[in-house]
């Protein structure tokens, strides 16, 4: 008693089955006609025409290429033109009030001063010495000019004693004199002139000393080395400073730099001076000029340093914000079209599938350039395409497909 629902529900699923899953056939079945379809065999395969299969319908775009200004796009992060840590140079006791960070300074602007101690008193002394070494250099230019005299008269007697000599009107005793005569005079001029360099000596010696006490009492006034922001306090009154401690950090904002990383395949295409324009995680947007590429890759990820000075008289960018960059290159042409239409083949190739001649579909491998709001640019399908966008992850290349074609803009 049981076979007989059991049957009957059979009868029933089968039915179902060929009203839902089968419709098309059976309407055909029913007219008396026949459909053809391509067998898939795979992207690029030729398919064989299999009888009474339905075409899979499939939803493509008349898409037409546009010319557009290509585009490097990188990850990076904005960072001070300059960032210095400025540091005494000399030991004393810090007096003067600290500047906290956050301030302003121009170039110039007094940051931390120290105590003098001894110092007004040992530029005194040293300014003392050099004008007494000073006082020194005519009294020794006089001797020297005592000394060359002395040896203009020796030279004139030993030349008139060696001329009486040779005329028999002179004792040899008076030409050795006069000889004797000439070589002390000679000897007065060697010392005059070495007492000369002594002179001159000292009082290069003296004025070093001087500029060097110079030297270090400006080294007791630490000043900003340019216009910027100071990013820590300055040292607090009454600190000792040795040389190397820290006054203060200063960092320069404006302009201020764009680093990113280019890989090794788009680095020929960044040119020095191209526009370059960024995108803040705070939604902020900038623009600047390209001022830097790297002519070496770092070792670890083989990509290329990029710079970029963007202005920021406002001080609203901050020191390492993210920032997605876009660097302008050289025009190509390329399609728009929805995300959705890419799709891998077997090889993992990306790409999009496209309507061929007698409604076939081929596969065609594609360069993505860049995203939008409104899709995906990309390169390789020529001058026109007929993309499928709706049912191109149903189909595979040979297959023949029955397209009902939009509107590139829906």
């Amino acid at each position: 008693m049981r076979l007989i629902p059991v049957l009957t529900a059979i009868l029933v699923m089968l039915a179902l089955y060929g009203i839902v899953f089968e419709r098309e056939a059976l309407f055909a079945f029913a007219r008396g006609e026949t459909s053809t379809e391509p067998v898939e065999t795979g992207d690029g395969d030729q398919a064989q025409d299999s009888p009474a299969t339905p075409l899979i319908g499939v939803v493509a775009v008349h898409s037409q290429a546009q010319q557009i200004d290509s585009a490097v796009i990188l990850r990076g992060q904005t960072a001070a033109v300059r960032q210095v840590e400025v540091r005494a140079e000399t030991s004393a006791r810090v007096i003067s009030e600290p500047l906290r960070k956050g301030t302003f300074v121009q170039a110039g602007n007094l940051l931390c001063r120290l105590d003098p101690g001894t110092r007004d008193a040992t530029l005194a002394e040293a300014r003392a010495r050099l004008s007494e070494a000073k006082s020194r250099a005519p009294e020794t230019q006089a001797r020297l000019a005592e000394a060359q005299a002395r040896l203009k008269e020796a030279k004139i007697n030993f030349n008139a004693a060696q001329k009486l000599s040779e005329g028999g009107y002179a004792s040899d005793t008076r030409l050795a004199s006069a000889q004797a005569a000439l070589r002390t005079a000679e000897a007065g001029i060697a010392t005059a002139t070495s007492g000369l360099e002594t002179a001159k000596s000292g009082i290069e010696g003296a004025a070093a000393n001087v500029a060097a006490a110079e030297r270090e009492i400006e080294r007791l006034e630490i000043s900003a080395p340019f216009d910027g922001l100071l990013e820590s306090d300055t040292a607090e009154l009454g600190s000792l400073m040795q040389p190397g401690s820290l006054c203060a950090t200063i960092i320069q904002l404006d302009p201020i730099k764009l680093v990113g990383y280019v890989p090794e395949t788009d680095v020929d295409r960044i040119r020095i001076g191209a526009i370059a324009s960024a995108e803040l995680a705070t939604g902020a947007r900038i623009q600047g000029k390209v001022v830097f590429v790297s002519r070496s890759a770092d070792p670890t990820t083989r990509t290329f340093e990029v710079e970029i000075n963007v202005p920021n008289p406002d001080l609203a960018v901050r020191d390492g914000q993210t920032a997605s960059i876009m660097i302008a290159a050289d025009g190509a042409t390329a399609h728009r079209l929805p995300q959705s239409a890419l799709t891998l083949n077997n090889d993992g190739q990306l790409g999009v599938r496209v309507v061929g001649k007698d409604d076939v579909v081929e596969f065609r491998g594609v360069k993505l350039l860049r995203d939008d709001v409104n899709g995906v640019w990309v390169s390789g399908l020529g001058d026109r395409a007929d993309v499928i966008v709706v049912g191109q992850d149903f189909v595979t290349g040979g297959v023949k497909v029955k397209p009902t074609y939009r509107e590139a803009a829906q």
